[in-house]
């Protein structure tokens, strides 16, 4: 099942996509690099940690998109991780521990394909059947401490928040957690 990208900004200079109506151009769709995040305890609110996109872009790549040009658009954005997207619905994850890890050489096993450069996003990505997920609301309601302790649990290196507003048909991707991103504001490893 497909999961509707609708990324809602309260930034006027923050493009927003509702209903397929907006969505940024391709050379838009790479973010400048991400600043430094401030330090966090175990007791501080679990949105500290979040990436919220209702304030800033998400970083998307394409399915057919190769790999090496995802993972040289995750450092130059400054992230680990893209929302993988076909027209106006998320489609899955790709991580740069996916592309520099085993997944290629498992798909080249495989596959016809003979050549790394050959390989794109949509071979490799996890689904977004499988990838992990939390909703806007438990994340308010949590405290680091539990983020922690969902990555302790899992060997996922990103989740995804998504929102399903009241009275409203639909959900969408409303932010991301990162496990780098929290080790570094805990300033300790998992």
């Amino acid at each position: 099942m497909m999961f509707e990208a609708k990324f809602r900004s309260t930034h006027s200079d923050l493009p927003t996509l509702f209903n397929g109506s907006l969505w940024p151009p391709a050379e838009r769709r790479v973010a400048a690099r991400r600043p430094e995040f401030a330090r966090v305890t175990i007791a501080d609110a679990a949105a500290s940690v979040v990436t919220d996109f209702s304030c800033e872009l998400p970083v998307t790549v394409t399915e057919d998109r190769p790999i090496d040009e995802a993972l040289r658009d995750m450092i130059y954005a400054g992230v680990r991780a893209l929302l993988v997207v076909r027209g106006d619905a998320v489609t899955g994850l790709i991580t740069s521990y996916d592309i520099q890890g085993e997944r290629p050489l498992q798909f080249l096993r495989g596959a016809n394909f003979t050549r790394h450069d050959e390989i794109e996003v949509g071979h490799i990505m996890t689904p977004w059947e499988q990838v992990a997920r939390l909703d806007w609301h438990s994340v308010g309601v949590a405290r680091v401490y539990d983020i922690a302790k969902i990555f302790r649990r899992t060997s996922a290196s990103h989740v995804v928040i998504f929102e399903c507003p009241p009275r409203e048909a639909g959900c969408f991707v409303r932010g991301l957690l990162s496990r780098t991103r929290l080790e570094g504001q805990l300033g300790q490893p998992l």
